[in-house]
């Protein structure tokens, strides 16, 4: 299948790309300059340079392309532009396209699923509108929601709590700590991607393992058995991390992905955000 990517040289884009590779798709992936083009050229893709808010551009190589995913994060203006090309070239057809969305859209909840009526924090607001119109368009069309991204020493939690750790050995909290974070691994989420388009799959598809840590757990993990934790008041954590990102990340949002699992069939397999931070603490000493 050629498949159509954008994002490919982001966190998650270039993980669903190495995953696209390895399955034997043809990629084609959007990049901005030649160090992009480099990098996607050596993980096995072909890179075309133009602007995706290039509308006719855009649409002209989407009409040579079987599928396309888009993993760049545009805003809202943006996603626009990306899905007046989409809807254009893919109406009517069975060709496949994936949207990316993110969990924070349901809001707080201890049990979040995708028939569940969205109420996103303002950050991700805008993502609401743009979740239906790809959905309702005459497109085959699936929108996946990852939760909280990590793997591999990056993603949200790695900078807002491992890299936030003071020379003293303490680690600050994100408000209280009590809040939980739907998590899901690189890896696991790069092979729903490809599954949801393999599969030709539609609806909406929240990407996350099942584990929902506490803010104040990670924290922990992080701090290590020699270590301390320190709670934040809400206007703390939005000063130092700014109101929008603050106020989505202090959500408490637990999910368990039944519906990927049931439908497509996929397994998370990696190891969890827990895990994985109470290694970076034992090999950080």
């Amino acid at each position: 299948m050629s498949v159509v990517l954008t994002g490919g040289t982001g966190y998650i884009g270039s993980a669903v790309l190495r995953r696209l590779v390895a399955r034997g798709h043809e990629v084609v992936a959007v990049v901005r300059s030649d160090a992009a083009a480099e990098a996607v050229r050596a993980a096995g893709a072909e890179p075309a340079a133009g602007e995706l808010t290039d509308r006719e551009w855009l649409g002209a190589l989407l009409v040579d392309a079987d599928a396309a995913i888009h993993l760049a994060d545009l805003g809202p203006e943006g996603d626009d532009a990306v899905l007046d090309a989409v809807i254009a070239a893919f109406s009517g057809t069975d060709r496949p396209y994936l949207h990316t969305g993110g969990v924070w859209t349901w809001g707080a909840g201890d049990d979040i699923r995708e028939d569940d009526p969205g109420d996103p924090p303002a950050l991700t607001a805008w993502r609401l509108a743009r979740h239906e119109r790809v959905l309702s368009a005459p497109v085959a069309a699936a929108v996946i929601s990852p939760g909280i991204v990590y793997g591999h020493g990056r993603g949200i939690p790695v900078g807002v709590i491992a890299d936030a750790r003071d020379s003293d050995g303490v680690v600050p909290l994100v408000g209280d700590g009590s809040q939980h974070w739907t998590t899901v691994h690189v890896d696991d989420l790069a092979e729903l991607y490809v599954l949801a388009l393999e599969q030709r799959a539609a609806g909406e598809f929240i990407g996350v393992s099942g584990v929902n840590p506490t803010v104040r757990e990670l924290a922990e993990a992080v701090a290590g058995p020699d270590g301390t934790v320190r709670a934040e008041t809400v206007d703390a954590s939005r000063a130092r991390l700014g109101e929008g990102f603050a106020d989505a990340l202090l959500l408490d949002q637990q999910a368990r992905g039944a519906k990927a699992r049931e439908v497509l069939g996929w397994e998370p397999r990696r190891p969890s955000l827990l895990e994985e931070l109470r290694g970076r603490a034992v090999a950080a000493g």
